[in-house]
């Protein structure tokens, strides 16, 4: 755990592998505490806080309880609706009623796609849509545009990034929309090359961007530990509190539904219940200002 990022990238991307379950990797404890206890050692027990200090510090602070809603703060969801949803109208529904500011979705796909905006619009008058994806907002959007993050590995038509500007009453904020390519665990490792391109892709967008507040919600495909997300972390401030694993629905073990702040803080992230989708919404409370 202390030492993932000695763990070589080169060879079946092994290191963005671990990385992706890394928190889960603190049930080492769990199995180790058991041996430790049945054979009454003290010197073992001891040995065990070694583990868990080292969880604790990866992790720890992201279990603390979050500071309450300030004055400044944008709510927002963000949710890979998937396209085989059966019950889009629900799933808008669900989505809305968590109140948010700014609604991010990714796999939008017709008919399905005028069913989200039909239901959004009495709550959501401003959005906007590019390819796939797309995004909901109280307040008023300008300057929508296409964000090019096709990686050279996909041949055929591929829209999935979107950028706009939203004029919230604490100032102007750029905020992007992405869903970066899936990654496959197979005999040889992790695939991650498209991924990992399109990351950088959308990394260079952002550092490109000429408005000093930004905002990332998107299906990224990766967690916030994932070197392979490097382009895009490096850049950008991830969820302060909480883990919110949301994928897959049936059993979440990672979190790959990201919200990424830029000139301002994630000061909290956490799963909404299931939709149609095989990923579960996160919703994040982010604090407008420097950080």
């Amino acid at each position: 755990m202390a030492c993932h990022r000695a763990v070589p990238n080169s060879v079946g991307r092994l290191g963005s592998l671990l990385e992706a379950f890394l928190p889960w990797l603190g049930l080492v404890v769990v199995v180790l505490l058991v041996p430790a206890l049945l054979r009454r050692s003290a010197s073992a027990l001891v040995a065990l806080l070694l583990p868990v200090a080292a969880w604790m510090h990866l992790f720890g602070e992201l279990l603390l309880p979050g500071a309450g809603p300030g004055p400044r703060d944008l709510v927002v969801v963000q949710h890979n609706v998937s396209d085989e949803n059966t019950d889009p109208a629900g799933t808008a529904r669900a989505l809305a009623a968590a109140g948010p500011d700014l609604i991010a979705l990714e796999e939008l796909v017709p008919p399905a796609l005028a069913v989200y905006a039909d239901t959004l619009a009495p709550n959501y008058p401003y959005h906007a849509v590019r390819g796939t994806v797309g995004l909901w907002s109280k307040h008023p959007l300008t300057d929508a545009r296409l964000v090019d993050i096709r990686p050279r590995q996909i041949a055929e038509p591929w829209s999935r990034g979107l950028r706009a500007v939203v004029h919230t009453p604490h100032g102007d904020i750029a905020a992007y929309v992405a869903h970066l390519p899936s990654v496959r665990v197979q005999a040889s490792g992790l695939a991650s090359v498209a991924r990992d391109d399109s990351a950088r892709m959308l990394g260079e967008a952002i550092a490109d961007e000429k408005l000093k507040a930004v905002l990332l919600l998107g299906d990224l495909n990766g967690t916030a530990d994932d070197r392979g997300l490097s382009p895009l972390t490096s850049r950008m401030n991830t969820a302060e509190r909480g883990l919110a694993f949301s994928f897959p629905a049936a059993f979440p073990m990672a979190r790959i539904d990201q919200v990424m702040a830029r000139t301002a803080t994630v000061s909290r992230i956490r799963t909404l219940p299931a939709t149609g989708s095989d990923h579960l919404p996160v919703t994040a409370r982010v604090v407008l200002g420097e950080k």
